[in-house]
């Protein structure tokens, strides 16, 4: 029997703190009204306090989804983390968040596509499923993105917010899971969305800091103009290879970056407003968290069966496209 990598599980967590749009009038010249007409956001979770990285969330994700599942640590085979706000360079934040919630038996790695990173980090562990070398993979995606804007830069600030989800991939032999998949990357969009420094390329230095090079830079109506054509093709490639009309599509799950983004996605698909998740209002752009905080939020509306079609856009560029055949009833 052809094995595919189903989901069996989502966990998630976003951080108490509240940033309203309301408290971001107080620090940047802008107005609720004008956040919510260009993004739809109202609010976004802030993760304080001291030495609290991107692993805190990923670790409190990751136990919830154990739970849901009922998996020991220790029967976890690998453990993918999808982040651009690592702990650390290194060790890797999957290092840490396998300790924190005490996996041991499993080695693991993070991930970095930008905005992408989930849907690559999901592709990767489903291989180790498909080929039969693993039984239960962790993908989480997880990301501060606190921790890299300007607060300052009233373009930015006001679309980003700290969050981490979590999915489980177990084999499936009755034809649910992952389906197909069409990842895409063109690196010539590295100068239209980038962090400058704190890399090799540009180390942090007193100059990198006070040019601000450390937080996100981005060319937004560039992105935003690539971001929609780049979704909805490879969504609408995949649909066409797997021989899906938009009638048969229970739910599109697209990457939370801007509602104008995810409405015209969903409108070159021809899909309606009824069958796209969407929870941008609540958490913003959490950059890796948003594609799983999403099953997190709907998981109790799936159905055993449903074709989900997921698709992000970031940085490098980066873009793609998973079918995904649900495979649980909540």
């Amino acid at each position: 029997m052809k094995i595919t990598a189903a989901i069996t599980g989502v966990g998630g967590y976003v951080p108490d703190y509240v940033l309203t749009n309301q408290e971001l009038e107080q620090l940047v010249d802008t107005t609720d009204e004008w956040i919510t007409s260009r993004t739809g956001i109202k609010e976004r979770r802030i993760l304080k306090g001291k030495d609290q990285g991107s692993s805190v969330m990923g670790i409190k994700a990751v136990q919830q989804l154990l739970e849901k599942t009922n998996t020991r640590p220790e029967e976890v085979d690998l453990l993918i983390c999808a982040t651009v706000t690592p702990d650390m360079l290194f060790p890797a934040t999957a290092n840490i968040i396998s300790n924190g919630v005490g996996i041991k038996n499993a080695f693991s790695y993070d991930m970095n596509a930008a905005c992408s990173g989930f849907l690559y980090a999901l592709i990767t562990g489903a291989q180790f499923i498909q080929s039969g070398t693993y039984k239960k993979v962790v993908v989480v995606g997880a990301d501060k993105m606190s921790a890299i804007v300007d607060y300052s830069d009233r373009a930015n600030c006001i679309l980003f917010g700290d969050g981490s989800g979590a999915v489980m991939l177990e084999p499936s032999t009755e034809g649910y899971g992952i389906l197909d998949q069409v990842l895409c990357t063109d690196g010539s969009g590295e100068q239209y969305l980038n962090q400058k420094a704190g890399g090799s390329r540009r180390p942090p230095t007193a100059e990198t800091v006070a040019n601000k090079e450390h937080y996100i830079y981005q060319e937004g109506a560039t992105v935003f103009k690539f971001a929609v054509k780049s979704m909805a093709d490879v969504a609408a490639q995949v649909m066409a290879r797997q021989g899906l009309a938009h009638d048969d599509i229970a739910w599109l799950v697209p990457h939370q970056a801007n509602k104008r983004i995810i409405d015209a996605t969903a409108h070159r698909m021809g899909v309606g407003p009824e069958k796209v998740m969407l929870n941008i209002q609540r958490y913003g752009n959490t950059t890796n968290g948003t594609i799983p905080l999403c099953l997190w939020d709907y998981e109790k509306q799936l159905h055993k069966g449903d074709n989900l079609i997921f698709a992000a856009f970031g940085g490098g560029f980066t873009w793609g496209a998973i079918h995904v055949k649900w495979a649980y009833n909540a």
